[in-house]
């Protein structure tokens, strides 16, 4: 690997470390709740099992990300109507404003950011 496409990586790196830095200053969020939202956001209800699998998780960490965005009342969970025993996840309201909230705020820097 040669030193421009480091320097590029390094870039894309802090681009990042900034941006969730960014988000957990003003949403109180990391980016895995960011990436959760917008994934409940465009598919609409999911088993925990599946939000693991889109988002490459493991079933434990997604289950972390899923229990803090409940709190945050941004997600709820809800029984599947053919079995009771499992939960699908959706967004909520208050989720939906958020991201609105998010989409219009102004990310100096990271322009091409549309959630």
């Amino acid at each position: 690997m040669d030193n421009l496409c480091i320097r590029k990586i390094h870039q894309l790196f802090r681009a990042v470390v900034d941006f969730e830095r960014i988000l957990d200053e003003r949403f109180s969020l990391n980016i895995n709740e960011l990436m959760l939202l917008c994934l409940l956001s465009e598919r609409g209800c999911l088993l925990a099992g599946e939000i693991a699998n889109y988002m490459n998780l493991t079933r434990s960490n997604a289950s972390k990300v899923i229990a803090s965005l409940e709190r945050k009342g941004c997600i709820e969970r809800k029984a599947c109507s053919h079995d009771s025993r499992c939960q699908q996840c959706q967004i909520t309201k208050a989720g939906k404003m958020l991201i609105e909230k998010i989409n219009n705020e102004d990310f100096e820097g990271f322009s091409i950011i549309k959630i």
